[in-house]
């Protein structure tokens, strides 16, 4: 459509209610910086403490703001709804405490050249300055990547930007919630042939962390063998 936004940002929510209203005007003044129409979805999921309000009044605040809402916390789901509703050409994914307008700057000036642009934390230039079990986790996770699906890029989680094209062809395939939506998401694509660009990030934890790092490695194994046997089975 000749009116569509240029970027679509979905961003996940759950219990964000003391967090969401300052972030957003933040990431609302990063997004004016780059002079391209762009919309904000915010994919609430499960909040018990008053992020669904919150949220619907920014929405009716701002235009370019809208929000989903999913019954049940899951991170993963609430970023496979918010690609589906997306109305931009990129389509980008953020979370309410890790954006970067420098990123999308970044991202954009790759676009013609790419059909996914990742922020990668191990990319050469990346300036990762979370601890170290958490560097050596992302270190880990990318060499398991490489020995189960042969994947060449350097990091799949974290701020995206995915052609349109992409996400219409590749979400529907994406059986993957909680944690590993996008890590499947970005597989499927390498696999399927599409151009990948990777930009280096700059990472600095806004906050402590929600989830213990360790609490989520057995869940996190399951999920990449459940992948990888999804894949076998397609082939």
């Amino acid at each position: 459509m000749a009116d569509s936004p240029t970027l679509s940002v979905v961003i996940p929510i759950h219990n964000e209610a003391t967090y969401l209203r300052g972030a957003l005007e933040h990431l609302h003044t990063e997004l004016g910086d780059l002079g391209e129409r762009y919309e904000i979805i915010l994919a609430e999921n499960g909040s018990t403490d008053g992020t669904v309000e919150i949220a619907a009044a920014i929405a009716e605040q701002h235009s370019d703001t809208r929000m989903i809402t999913l019954p049940l916390a899951d991170y993963g789901a609430a970023m496979r709804s918010g690609f589906r509703e997306a109305a931009g050409d990129w389509v980008v994914n953020f979370d309410i405490d890790y954006f970067s307008g420098a990123f999308l700057q970044a991202a954009l000036e790759k676009a013609e050249a790419a059909d996914l642009v990742l922020a990668s934390k191990r990319a050469q230039g990346a300036d990762d300055r979370r601890g170290l079990l958490r560097r050596t986790g992302t270190l880990v996770f990318n060499l398991v990547l490489r020995f189960l699906f042969g994947s060449r890029v350097s990091d799949t989680h974290g701020m995206k930007m995915v052609r349109r094209q992409v996400v219409e062809a590749v979400v529907p395939l994406v059986d993957s919630t909680q944690d590993l939506f996008d890590t499947e998401l970005v597989i499927r694509a390498e696999r399927a042939g599409y151009r990948i660009a990777e930009v280096p990030a700059v990472v600095e934890e806004q906050r402590d962390t929600r989830s213990p790092f360790l609490s989520r490695v057995p869940r996190t194994l399951a999920g990449l063998a459940r992948i990888r046997w999804r894949l076998w089975q397609e082939r």
